[in-house]
């Protein structure tokens, strides 16, 4: 386990999601407690449905949840309102999905360079390009990348504002075996380069290894929280 000084960067308690369509509701999340410190690498694994995203996005000032307590160090979400919770992710959160979302007309630079214009502290762009190693790409448009480099530009605009926590999605769903170990070896380094703390989405387990805790969820419930004694290597991982 990483250092773990102080209050938890995230506080989650009894937190319940119940989604209504008519009569209808689907319950994504049935009482979760979970603690996350800063400078953290997990996991949340488990199948399609088991409340992963739907937690992810909680955490993420996406949604909010129909009951209990989410903090954000001393900021209680669950009472903010959409212009506090648009503050958040702004200055607070990154956010990687299975989707990359750049914007075809523009160049590498170009899309990273769209999110410095909204928060305080940016690093450079270039900065933020190198990181992933892509800056030899900057002047290319998406079209001229592959699936893998355009989900680490999606990684650099995450980053180039200085999130605390990177969030991340399923973010190597749409990539190969070789091209997704690449993207996970950059968000890794993220979190040990720079002590952003990371929650990566995942139902694939061979990625549990690569993370100081693994939260196993099922049917909405966290069912076991893994500690990795020993942590392994993006490079090392197989599936």
């Amino acid at each position: 386990m990483p250092p773990t000084p102080g209050a938890p960067l995230f506080r989650v308690h009894a937190v319940t999601k119940v989604y209504r369509t008519g009569e209808v509701e689907v319950h994504a999340l049935r009482g979760i407690d979970l603690d996350v410190f800063r400078g953290e690498f997990i996991v949340l694994l488990g199948a399609s449905g088991s409340g992963k995203s739907t937690l992810l996005n909680i955490l993420g000032g996406l949604d909010v949840p129909s009951a209990g307590e989410v903090y954000f160090g001393e900021q209680r979400l669950t009472d903010a309102d959409e212009t506090e919770l648009t503050r958040y992710r702004r200055e607070h959160v990154g956010f990687v999905f299975q989707f990359y979302n750049l914007i075809p007309s523009l160049t590498v630079r170009e899309n990273v360079q769209l999110v410095t214009d909204i928060v305080p502290d940016p690093m450079p762009v270039d900065e933020a390009l190198d990181l992933v190693a892509l800056g030899s790409r900057r002047d290319h448009f998406p079209s001229q990348l592959s699936g893998g480099e355009q989900q680490r530009v999606a990684i650099a605009r995450a980053i180039v504002k200085r999130p605390e926590v990177l969030l991340c999605d399923e973010p190597t769903g749409a990539l190969d075996y070789q091209t997704g170990k690449l993207v996970l070896d950059v968000i890794a380094r993220i979190n040990q380069e720079l002590g952003t703390t990371a929650i990566v989405i995942t139902h694939n387990a061979a990625i549990s290894g690569m993370a100081d805790r693994v939260v196993v969820l099922a049917d909405g419930r966290i069912q076991r929280v893994d500690v990795n004694a020993h942590k392994i290597s993006p490079a090392e991982l197989s599936w």
